[in-house]
């Protein structure tokens, strides 16, 4: 079976491609890092490194490699050969890898069963890359046998320096969800498969990256430089807490999940952030904050959802306050968030990218005059 993975970083390699490798894949990774590519194709294989105590390696071959700006021959026959298309590339990266590969999928055997799956940190996103196709490609919207579906990921891939630079670091633990109902052929083995997504999305969203962001920016508040030194701290692992109670209450309240399921849940991603073989930088966790203070993102739809519930919510309060006094000058984003605060004060900033009332505004303004 052949697969092509759109992305050739850590994410791409030390998950994705573990995994597909795992169900008997030959993976071809698409990128645009020349280096990559080249020692893709040179080894053929790399190492996924456990982060734990013993240090298991585990060998991933089978591999190679398509430079998507220099080799779009190879690339486009290499789609009409998948049984699988994947990316991790960013959000905002999709309609341009759409471009790479929409077309090519017009040229594949109409029999010959697609899915095409995004495997990205944010919310449908298989749906964001399916509209950028069909925009550029329409008639693959009537090829039956091709199909999208939306899934949801999660697995903690630390910055990093190998010896060998196809070789990754990956923490233990990972869960990837699958929609359903839109999967076509054989399931892969260590995958889960729901028929409604959006629970899990969340809940990942709103606990996984509710509390990474946190411990960034909480972090950096008190002067820590990475998570394993925050996470040393007992008041930020209790703060931590804190906030993803109420981030909790929130998803408990939204979606089926128990409160013991949850509970059990937070416990296991608290074991993750103080897994100090997955100590990664805090500027890296907590760069992109207008992003993380969006409207529907990890902070403003949780405390929004438990104001107007009249739920406990003054942690994520100060969660937002720390993100406005967070500041890194090499973060285009934390330097855009710097300048529209000088230019329409922090209740303009809110207003105009976080979307929220005046009330919640007003919450925030007054936590983070206090900071």
């Amino acid at each position: 079976m052949k697969a092509v993975h759109f992305g050739a970083g850590n994410i791409g390699r030390g998950f994705i491609g573990k995994v597909l490798f795992d169900n008997g894949y030959n993976v071809t990774f698409a990128d645009v890092n020349a280096e990559i590519i080249d020692a893709l194709n040179k080894d053929k294989q790399y190492d996924v490194i456990i982060a734990e105590e013993a240090k298991e390696r585990q060998t991933v071959t089978g591999v190679s490699g398509i430079n998507s700006i220099t080799d779009g021959d190879a690339l486009k026959q290499a789609i009409i050969e998948a049984d699988l298309i994947t990316c991790a590339v960013g959000v905002s990266i999709l309609p341009i890898i759409a471009k790479s590969f929409a077309s090519a999928l017009l040229e594949r055997n109409p029999e010959h069963q697609l899915n095409i799956v995004a495997c990205e940190n944010a919310i449908m996103a298989t749906d964001t890359l399916k509209a950028a196709v069909l925009e550029i490609a329409p008639a693959v919207a009537d090829m039956k046998n091709i199909s999208f579906p939306n899934s949801a990921v999660d697995r903690i891939v630390p910055i990093q320096k190998q010896e060998n630079p196809l070789d990754v670091m990956v923490e233990p633990f990972f869960e990837w969800v699958i929609e359903e109902d839109k999967w076509l052929g054989d399931k892969l083995e260590g995958v889960k498969y729901v028929k409604d997504l959006h629970p899990f999305i969340e809940r990942k969203l709103m606990t996984v990256n509710t509390g990474h962001a946190f411990i960034a920016y909480y972090g950096t508040y008190k002067g820590y430089k990475t998570v394993d030194e925050a996470m040393k701290d007992q008041d930020v692992v209790d703060a931590t807490k804190a906030v993803l109670a109420e981030t909790s209450a929130y998803l408990t309240t939204a979606y089926d999940f128990t409160a013991e399921e949850q509970s059990a849940y937070v416990e296991k991603i608290i074991g993750r952030f103080t897994n100090p073989y997955l100590s990664d930088a805090l500027n890296r966790v907590g760069r992109s904050p207008i992003r993380k203070i969006g409207p529907n993102d990890r902070i403003v739809k949780p405390l929004r959802a438990l104001t107007e519930t009249g739920l406990p919510h003054d942690n994520l309060v100060k969660m937002a306050a720390y993100l406005l006094k967070y500041n890194d000058p090499s973060d285009p984003e934390s330097v855009e968030k710097e300048q529209a605060i000088a230019d329409k004060t922090v209740a303009g900033f809110l207003k105009e990218y976080a979307q929220i009332d005046e009330q919640l505004i007003a919450e925030i303004v007054k936590a983070y005059e206090q900071l």
